[in-house]
Order: C-alpha cells, then sequence, then structure tokens
C-alpha cells in the first residue's frame, strides 16, 4: 500500500467529511494567532519604548562613577577600546525647585550634560522631539525643559526660569544655589516622567547650583544585552589610575521597574494564550468523534494493508492541516494589522463613532441626551500622540508555532483511540 494514499483520505475526510467541519476550528485558531500578535506587537510598542527612553536619555547601559574627575577624558579613551561601546556621555544631576511665570515652584531633575551631547550620543538624539528650540546649551545660562514641567511653570520659549537648589537649600547657606535660566528648548521624550520633571542645563553650570553633585560616565553598547560580558572586560582591564571607580548596568537601577513589565507581558501572554487551549479541546472532541463515527472505514483501511500507525497519521494529518491553515491565516493577518495600528484603530474609531452619531440623531428626535465620541486610546487619558507597535520576529514565529502545536497535539491525543481498534471486531460488527 503506497504512503501517499493517507494525504488522500486526509483531505477527503477533512473537506468531505460527515459533520466535521474544520471551519470553526480553523477560524479558532486564526483569531488566537491574529489576537495574540496584535495585542503583543502593541505591547511591545509600549513597553519598548518606555525602556528605550529610559535607556536612551536617563540611566543609559552602563554607569560610572568615583572616578577622579581630571582623568574623564583618559577614561573616555579606555572605554572606546572595548568592543561594542557607541557612546560615553559625562554628566552630572541633582534635584532642585523651579519657578517660573505661575506661581508656586516644581520639584524637577537636572542633569548636566557637555554641548556636544547629541553629536557623541544619536540615541539620546533620536528620542528627544524638540517642540520649541533645540538642543541648545552652549550659553551656561541655558536650561531645556520637558514639555509637561514648562506647561506647569507656565514658561515658553525665552522666559526666565529660577532654579532652587535642594542641596542648597538644606545647607541653610545664605547664598545656597539659587540661579535663573533663559529657556532655549521644550522637548518630549515619549515618557511623561522625562517630560514632566526633567531639565538639562551645561555641565558647567551645575557648580553653581550643587557643588557636591558627582561626575558620572554613561555608556551606550550597541547591544544593551551585552552589558554583563562589557562590563566584566571594563573591570578586567581597567587601568590602575581607575582602580575606585564602580561600574553598574541597567539591570541594577532598573531591576523592579523592568521585572514588572515581564511580568505583565508574561501574564497577558499566558491569558491571551488560552485560546488555544479553547481550541486545541475543540479540536480534540472533533477528532475522537470522528475516530468513532469511521470506525468501519479505519478497520476497512487496516484490513486492507493500512498499518496503525499509517491510520493513525491520516487524523494527525487532519490536526496538522487545521492548525497549519489556521496558524498561517492568523500570523499574515496580525502582522499585517501591528504593521498599520494606527489606521487599523482608527477604522474601529470611525465606525463606533458612526453607529454613535446615528443613535445621537434618534436620541435627539426622542428628547434624550447624546452621547460622546468613542476614542481607543484618548490623548486626555493616555499620554500619546499615537497607538506604538513593535513586531518582534522571534515572538511572532513562537505565536505561530503555538497555534499550529495546539491543532497537532489535539489531534494525537484523539487519534490514539485508533490503537484501541481491531479490525476482525469492526468488520464482524461487534
Amino acid at each position: 500500500m503506497k504512503k501517499s494514499w493517507t494525504l488522500f483520505v486526509a483531505s477527503r475526510y477533512l473537506f468531505k467529511g460527515r459533520g466535521n467541519s474544520p471551519v470553526l476550528s480553523v477560524l479558532g485558531i486564526a483569531f488566537g494567532v491574529f489576537a495574540l500578535i496584535v495585542i503583543i506587537s502593541v505591547m511591545n510598542g509600549f513597553q519598548l519604548g518606555f525602556i528605550e527612553s529610559i535607556l536612551e536619555i536617563s540611566s543609559y547601559h552602563l554607569r560610572v562613577d568615583s572616578f577622579p574627575q581630571e582623568k574623564t577624558e583618559e577614561l573616555q579613551e579606555f572605554i572606546f577600546t572595548i568592543p561594542g561601546v557607541r557612546a560615553a556621555v559625562p554628566f552630572k544631576e541633582f534635584q532642585a525647585l523651579a519657578r517660573g511665570r505661575r506661581t508656586g515652584q516644581q520639584g524637577v531633575l537636572v542633569r548636566g550634560l557637555r554641548e556636544d551631547t547629541l553629536e557623541i550620543d544619536s540615541g539620546m538624539a533620536s528620542h528627544l522631539d524638540f517642540e520649541a528650540g533645540f538642543f541648545d546649551i552652549s550659553n551656561p545660562r541655558s536650561i531645556l525643559l520637558g514639555s509637561e514641567l514648562a506647561r506647569r511653570l507656565g514658561v515658553g520659549l525665552s522666559d526666565v526660569i529660577t532654579l532652587f537648589s535642594i542641596t542648597g537649600i538644606l545647607s541653610a547657606e545664605d547664598e545656597g544655589g539659587v540661579e535663573t535660566f533663559t529657556v532655549r528648548g521644550i522637548f518630549r521624550s515619549g515618557y511623561y516622567e522625562f517630560d514632566n520633571s526633567w531639565a538639562f542645563i551645561n555641565i558647567d553650570c551645575v557648580p553653581l547650583l550643587d557643588n557636591e553633585s558627582r561626575l558620572l560616565l554613561g555608556i551606550k553598547i550597541n547591544n544593551r544585552f551585552n552589558d554583563r560580558s562589557t562590563l566584566e572586560r571594563a573591570n578586567r582591564n581597567m587601568p590602575e589610575v581607575f582602580h575606585e571607580a564602580r561600574i553598574s548596568s541597567w539591570r541594577d537601577y532598573n531591576r523592579a521597574f523592568f521585572g514588572a513589565l515581564r511580568t505583565e507581558k508574561l501574564f497577558m501572554f499566558i491569558l491571551v494564550g488560552l485560546i488555544f487551549i479553547v481550541v486545541g479541546l475543540n479540536i480534540f472532541q472533533a477528532q475522537r468523534r470522528a475516530v468513532l463515527q469511521r470506525r468501519e472505514e479505519i478497520g476497512l483501511l487496516r484490513a486492507i494493508g493500512g498499518t496503525q500507525r499509517q491510520v493513525r497519521f491520516v487524523f494527525i494529518l487532519d490536526g496538522a492541516i487545521v492548525g497549519l491553515t489556521g496558524a498561517g491565516i492568523g500570523l499574515v493577518f496580525g502582522i499585517w494589522v501591528a504593521s498599520n495600528i494606527q489606521s487599523f484603530f482608527t477604522a474601529i474609531e470611525n465606525i463606533v463613532n458612526f453607529i454613535i452619531d446615528i443613535i445621537n440623531v434618534v436620541a435627539f428626535h426622542l428628547g434624550l441626551g447624546l452621547s460622546g465620541q468613542f476614542t481607543v486610546f484618548s490623548p486626555a487619558v493616555f499620554y500619546l500622540r499615537e497607538i506604538p507597535s513593535r513586531i518582534l520576529p522571534f515572538e511572532v514565529v513562537m505565536i505561530f508555532l503555538f497555534g499550529f502545536l495546539s491543532a497537532f497535539a489535539a489531534a494525537w491525543f484523539a487519534s490514539a483511540r485508533i490503537t484501541k481498534i481491531q479490525p476482525a471486531e469492526v468488520l464482524r460488527y461487534e
């Protein structure tokens, strides 16, 4: 008996079966793959946006502290000898209070940078979008404010603000750090915490406000996941003059936040993945029913030479075809929607708002209240300009395999009943 007969019989059972239409199973797998790809892509967009903003603007991939300030350039030269390093930026930071045109003071984290920082650090440059002005701290009295902070202070470009160093206030000195600055740029990072409470000034002006702030060196590497190997290599080859320098990784000072994001993503993956379990159980029951309904045909196939493994393979092949078809359809539509997520949500909003408009017309004539417009992610609630989406190939492949294997496994276990069917008993109608 030729082995090719299994594919022929499987296709006949699948598409011309007796009451076992695979359409619902295919749609179930397709919807599961589609939903998981879209949801995980949007979640990646949010999470990676936050993570990259933190690493590119705030924490860097590695930090070096406790080194001689006069040896900063020498330390930079050493850091650039390590493979994979793309930027090394000296900076200082301190807490302060800011006062603008509006009454009251706002807490702010002030970071002192060199005027050529964006030329050295292209990653930071790509994550700062200037709504007004540009990155200009060449003048010691220049300051750059986050967009939300500028709004709270009631200031705009070329306005003057006053900074009060927290350290200066607590020191109880008469001339504790108080300085005025002119706003030369208003930036937006997309991360509310930075836009609401961050400011940049020239690093040479920091001692006027806070003489106790330490000089740090922020290091960027090409692949942030190589931070441990880069850190070990830096410690191993560190010149003796920097023997007291301490290097820390982004994993150390962002452990709690990144751990929470990872846990959130894992649980979302599990919850949406329950769709596959439900569809798998549906396929399992359908295949078990098919085996019972085709006992006579199975007995006949065994009687004319089909082995137990070949007959079982017919039903496993049915499940594999269902899984492959459903996962393939879900993959194509999932990637398409995730790549055009803004258009997708805009279409949903237009449809819902069209229905709301019809309801409002009816409600107006009936003298009832009117409903407002619907938005999926309202800018009034969410700190967003557009919905982010990031497709990670590895995760897409895993989702596809998950959808396919759920159907394959269901068919595998359901077809195990075939091993208990004895051809002679079936053909004698026992």
